[in-house]
């Protein structure tokens, strides 16, 4: 059913051996007791691996993937496609066959990810929301970026531009390249790590922020824009946090360099899945991954008080988005 700790690999994943495509689960009858297992599997703190490419990708497609470059712009770390809009970003200048070709394999390689999920994540399906998906096709090791974009520092990931107001921040990987593995380090997970430095990075300061749960935020500002019809991110106090807070672990010297680690390889054409908001994460070396993010709502938790706004509210005892607290008090 499910291998814990592979030790082979040195790895922290555990791996989901009786799920398989095109046949799914190998035991149909044990599909809803198994898709709950893999949820609580993810709240706390696993990294979920599976063999393979466990959906519908072509092999022309990985070819062709394998072909392209990253563009040049600042603005983008990662080729990004945008399934709500069907929008690509961060391309070079290609022809408009090419294009179209890279709009349509992403867009099918969302798809498929999603389908995967729905069998796979089947209690939160209903609620979650589709974000972003990525194609890095850049070699990881000895990128030249600035501290706050470095992936090879452990941080947990919060998106500037997408709150998500208690949310998590599910990410599904698959690593295309066919000969070398994705290089990973993990440490403590996000209850340990907030226990720790949460009050440091400045907890208090933001859980003193103003908030309504189910009322915008943002201030003055914000509310001129939505009043014109312009879009603003609506930050949570909690958002505002999590920001900070994948800001100030990078910038944490000591931190990065003492902080226990778990050096995880995951090998060419395999796939894996892990809430990347709880469990800091840093990317040594790698290069041809895609991957797909999904938003969960904290109503779809099996354990909502091991989220991290679960984990920070218990720290403050004060709603901080939309999380078991502001859920109480509805």
């Amino acid at each position: 059913m499910a291998t814990a700790e592979n030790s082979q690999h040195g790895a922290s994943w555990v791996s989901v051996d009786d799920y398989q495509y095109p046949q799914g689960w190998l035991e149909p009858a044990q599909s809803d007791q198994r898709t709950r297992w893999c949820c609580e599997q993810l709240e706390e703190g696993g990294i979920l691996y599976f063999k393979g490419i466990p959906f519908d990708f072509p092999d022309a497609d990985r070819e062709f993937l394998l072909s392209q470059k990253q563009s040049e712009s600042n603005l983008h770390k990662n080729i990004s496609y945008r399934p709500k809009q069907d929008v690509i970003r961060g391309l070079k200048s290609v022809s408009p066959e090419e294009m179209q070709r890279l709009q349509a394999i992403m867009r099918n390689y969302s798809a498929q990810v999603t389908q995967f999920l729905a069998q796979v994540l089947k209690p939160y399906a209903p609620h979650w929301s589709l974000d972003f998906a990525s194609f890095r096709p850049e070699e990881e090791e000895g990128r030249d970026l600035s501290v706050h974009k470095r992936n090879d520092l452990l941080h947990v990931d919060a998106f500037p531009t997408r709150p998500t107001r208690g949310g998590r921040i599910l990410r599904v990987f698959t690593n295309i390249n066919p000969q070398h593995p994705r290089v990973w380090l993990t440490t403590d997970r996000f209850e340990a790590l907030a226990k720790q430095y949460a009050e440091d990075a400045g907890l208090k300061k933001f859980a003193a922020q103003s908030f309504t749960p189910g009322k915008t935020s943002g201030g003055p500002l914000a509310a001129i824009k939505r009043a014109v019809g312009m879009k603003t991110p609506d930050h949570t106090p909690y958002d505002h946090f999590m920001l900070h807070f994948h800001d100030y672990l990078k910038e944490n010297s000591d931190f990065q360099q003492n902080t226990p680690k778990i050096r995880t390889d995951f090998p060419p054409l395999s796939t894996w899945m892990v809430f990347t908001d709880s469990v800091p994460h840093a990317v040594l070396s790698g290069q041809y991954a895609l991957e797909q993010t999904f938003i969960i709502p904290v109503r779809a938790l099996i354990h909502p008080e091991k989220s991290p706004i679960g984990v920070l509210e218990n720290l403050t005892g004060k709603p901080l988005g939309e999380g078991p607290l502001s859920q109480k008090a509805a």
